[in-house]
């Protein structure tokens, strides 16, 4: 997510904003005294979206006089593990932006405080159904959904076009078909895949299974049906039009930057990039990126994983704070807020009245709206998300010949064992 926004014009433009966004009454969420100061750890990338929410973090406190907010940007990839960390010794952050992933885990150690019934959730009857479910642990709701995202198939319409092929393929046995005509008509690879785990994810989900039942306590990542959707993904690794495994520390850039350059004609990716993909020479027209529901694989239905944030309150706060808090998430998931997120960082709102005319009018944030349907959210297990760690080992391994599939599932089934003793294999 290498994004660029120009910070200083955005400040500007957002300090010019004289309409309150939801839950804004002035309620400083004090009880008497001086200001509450809040610290608000937000892990969203400190180049491209950063700026965003700091001045929505302005604004906040111009219509709130009473709350302070301390904004601190922590890197993604350190934030789980500060949080647990400072959580644990008691002194975390009045609010954590929480990848969906972390939030039942952290609910799990009592870290973060519920939220039905509080301020912060208000306005839950507009959030999607299933991002809230997902925000849940043990029938309590712990972060208030504030960006969604899934993957999608994202295609280059020229090249398709010039290729001579009119629509997105439905299948991953079509997808290969387009990649050798497209190669064969204009020269530039058909598909380049990712060998993270989290994009194998369609893979399974296409052949009905996922690395794990959560309902009947098993791993079925050795499943035959995990076996066939992973014997489909490491096929698309090879072949005419496809492009080999790129295993090198800079394979999630070699692959945006290709795809933006016009090298590629296509690629599974989610929202996140869609500001980097416009920078690009394939989409200074904006309306030739493609946006397209995964393929599917034999079992006959698409499906991609649900990604995205949550803000929760740490239970660790005092009432003063948590109380402040709650206005704050309320403030920042709101719709017109929402709104304003979305059209500046190119992500996804979690709530329908946020699909604004504006919002809409982006071809990409337009043609991602189209593809959650197809979205699974995630179990309500602490451990999912880690389940990927096995895999991110594995899978490169496999894709770049270094180790059989076979051998490559075994061992992230044993790796996965290892985070949940208690699971049947």
């Amino acid at each position: 997510m290498r994004r660029g926004i120009a910070a200083t014009a955005l400040l500007a433009s957002l300090a010019l904003a004289a309409t309150a966004c939801g839950g804004d009454d002035g309620d400083d969420g004090a009880s008497g005294g001086g200001p509450v100061t809040l610290t608000w750890w937000d892990t969203s990338n400190a180049t491209n979206e950063a700026p965003t929410y700091k001045a929505l973090v302005e604004q906040f406190e111009k219509s709130h006089k009473g709350i302070k907010v301390k904004y601190v940007n922590v890197p993604f990839d350190q934030a789980q593990n500060k949080f647990d960390t400072a959580a644990g010794a008691k002194g975390a952050p009045d609010i954590l932006r929480a990848e969906v992933g972390w939030t039942p885990a952290f609910a799990k150690k009592g870290y973060l405080a519920p939220l039905d019934g509080t301020d912060a959730l208000a306005d839950q009857d507009s959030f999607q159904p299933a991002l809230l479910q997902q925000a849940q642990y043990e029938g309590k709701t712990y972060g208030v959904p504030l960006v969604t995202d899934t993957l999608a198939l994202v295609y280059n319409k020229k090249l398709f076009a010039d290729a001579g092929i009119k629509e997105a393929p439905t299948t991953w046995e079509q997808l290969k078909k387009d990649a050798a005509t497209i190669k064969s008509r204009t020269g530039v690879d058909g598909y380049w895949g990712s060998t993270a785990g989290y994009y194998a994810q369609p893979y399974l989900f296409g052949e009905g299974t996922d690395t794990v039942d959560a309902k009947a306590k098993k791993l079925t990542i050795e499943s035959p049906a995990a076996v066939k959707g992973l014997k489909e993904w490491q096929g698309l690794f090879s072949g005419k039009g496809l492009h080999k495994a790129d295993i090198t520390a800079d394979s999630y850039a070699h692959i945006q930057d290709a795809f933006a350059g016009g090298k590629v004609a296509a690629t599974l990716q989610g929202p996140w990039e869609l500001t980097n993909y416009y920078k690009g020479s394939a989409f200074k027209d904006r309306k030739n990126l493609g946006v397209a529901v995964v393929p599917a694989g034999s079992a006959g239905k698409p499906g991609a994983p649900t990604g995205g944030h949550n803000l929760s309150v740490y239970a660790g706060s005092d009432k003063a704070h948590q109380k402040a808090a709650f206005t704050f998430v309320r403030f920042m998931t709101s719709a017109k807020t929402q709104e304003k997120i979305a059209l500046r960082n190119g992500t996804l709102p979690t709530r329908q009245d946020a699909y604004t005319e504006a919002v809409k009018a982006d071809p990409g944030t337009a043609g991602f709206q189209q593809v959650l349907d197809a979205a699974r959210p995630r179990p309500a297990l602490p451990e999912y998300s880690s389940l990927w760690g096995p895999m991110d080992t594995e899978l490169p391994r496999v894709a770049s010949g270094k180790e059989s599939l076979d051998d490559g599932i075994r061992k992230a089934g044993d790796a996965m064992q290892k985070l949940l003793p208690d699971y049947k294999r």
